[in-house]
């Protein structure tokens, strides 16, 4: 099967492929990043379906542009009777074929108005799973860090880095458990991290037919944008970073 990259090699192919395109890195205070995005694909001489008898890795590099270009604000979203990731299946790996499965529900959420879809969990849709291609998180009422656990939901690392802050820089409690979509009002705000966005604040999450609505439909809450400040500023160095969070391509 694809074999595991190690740690060293990962790193070391991300400062190679920066330092060959550093003329593309944008400005500091722009809001804009470059953007790496890893890959591994089989190849080898297999049309067959079993894994390739070879596996290639790579790392490409593309400057993008801020993605609040108005400021953040708040989005809706939509409960999905579609599942993203069967138990037991591939949800909890970054394959292709988890994206594949959210493009449809994606499609139908925007035409009626939403961001994207919350996915529930495919064995009882009753607990949040993920939102969109991202993972959700919520802050209680009595200043917790919530975020959901299951072995189908893809670990992130924009969401372990904002869990290490919320505990760290902001003494929260952190809980990673289960998120019931019945249970919204423990939430005064809600937010869905990755990547990209590194937080994007949910306004509202549709569920029957009916809009909850957190902390508001314009305004980011308070937490929420401390969380977002705070990540943003240790990437740019303005904030001290944790031990090995900051590698310095030279």
């Amino acid at each position: 099967m694809m074999p595991e990259i190690p740690e060293e090699k990962f790193i070391d192919a991300c400062i190679q492929v920066v330092k060959a395109n550093e003329h593309f890195v944008p400005p500091y205070g722009t809001g804009a990043s470059l953007y790496l995005r890893p890959y591994m694909i089989g190849i080898g001489n297999n049309l067959g379906v079993k894994p390739a008898p070879e596996y290639m890795f790579s790392v490409f590099c593309c400057p993008v542009g801020p993605y609040f270009k108005g400021g953040m604000q708040p989005v809706n979203f939509t409960v999905s009777d579609y599942d993203r990731a069967a138990p037991y299946g591939t949800g909890g790996v970054k394959v292709g074929g988890n994206y594949a499965a959210s493009l449809l529900p994606h499609e139908l959420a925007v035409k009626r108005g939403f961001a994207d879809c919350i996915y529930l969990d495919p064995a009882t849709h009753t607990k949040i799973e993920e939102v969109g291609a991202a993972n959700f998180f919520g802050i209680t009422r009595d200043n917790k860090f919530v975020t959901p656990k299951s072995p189908s939901i893809l670990p992130s690392i924009t969401k372990y880095s904002l869990m290490h802050i919320a505990k760290e820089y902001l003494g929260m409690e952190v809980e990673e458990r289960d998120v019931y979509i019945d249970k919204l009002d423990e939430f005064i705000e809600a937010g869905a991290c990755g990547t990209a966005a590194v937080i994007t604040p949910i306004g509202g999450i549709e569920y029957k037919g009916k809009l909850h609505v957190f902390y508001s439909q314009t305004e980011v809450g308070p937490i929420t944008k401390k969380l977002y400040d705070t990540l943003v500023a240790i990437q740019l160095g303005d904030e001290k970073a944790p031990e090995g969070w900051i590698v310095e391509v030279k």
